[in-house]
């Protein structure tokens, strides 16, 4: 389970920053009073438009980022005061992959498993299914500068995945990737959810959002526009698509803030 409550950042601004914002603040509020829970079992979405303040959420939960003011429990961990023993229960996949182009997969998920102390059957078998499951047993013993972005975001998934994390975080986790690729990441967040995994995702690709999602909160500027399961937030569309839903939504509450 990942529960948020009152999440706060805050970033400082430079006197460039503040001279470009036209503003005296010190401070700029990327996130502001952010509540919510994700349960196991169910995929939870974090939409938003850029700039929202999603991916600053997710790498808060990540404990990349240390909240100005919240909490954060992981799986019954307080992530604030325990980032280290919160991450032994995470996994978190992000755009920036930071693979090292000289390792090959498999010595990418050696190196892991070993950070994470798991048993070499343990980690043989684990990596077998993740392997299977992402088709990349052709490419497992070659160099990852030489491979295409569709293989190195399948590495980045095993090595998000390979200590079979009680909660997964994905950040877009398809952005950029072709449709057999992506396909294969939307089977694994099925099989995540399946196995009474808590998943929070964000993404930009809508028919993924209805394919997949369980509940869903919109976030703007930084602060929470809706927040429910997708059979509420259906029953309560005043547009046609869940595309245009979103886009009112969004456009409703910067017309409110004119």
């Amino acid at each position: 389970m990942i529960e948020a409550l009152n999440l706060l950042k805050e970033f400082v601004l430079t006197k460039q920053q503040r001279k470009e914002l036209n503003t005296t603040d010190k401070f700029a509020k990327a996130v502001n009073d952010v509540s919510f829970t994700c349960q196991p079992g169910r995929v939870f979405s974090l939409l938003g438009p850029n700039g929202a303040g999603k991916t600053t959420t997710l790498r808060m939960l990540s404990t990349i980022f240390k909240p100005t003011s919240g909490s954060i429990k992981i799986a019954g961990i307080d992530a604030v005061a325990n980032p280290q023993e919160a991450r032994k229960k995470m996994g978190f996949l992000t755009g920036s992959t930071g693979l090292y182009a000289r390792l090959t997969p498999n010595e990418v998920l050696k190196y892991f498993a070993d950070l994470y102390e798991i048993p070499k059957d343990e980690f043989e078998q684990r990596k077998e299914e993740l392997y299977t499951l992402l088709d990349m047993h052709d490419f497992q013993g070659k160099r990852i500068g030489k491979l295409s972005t569709g293989m190195k975001q399948k590495v980045s998934i095993c090595r998000t995945m390979i200590h079979d994390p009680e909660v997964v975080i994905f950040d877009e986790p398809t952005s950029g990737l072709d449709v057999i690729t992506a396909e294969n990441i939307i089977q694994l967040i099925r099989n995540c959810r399946e196995q009474g995994k808590t998943v929070i995702f964000s993404s930009h690709i809508m028919s993924e959002v209805d394919l997949l999602c369980d509940d869903l909160a919109i976030i703007h500027k930084g602060k929470m526009l809706f927040n429910g399961t997708m059979d509420a937030f259906k029953q309560e569309m005043q547009a046609d698509n869940l595309t245009a839903e979103f886009i009112r939504i969004v456009n409703d509450s910067q017309n409110a803030t004119v």
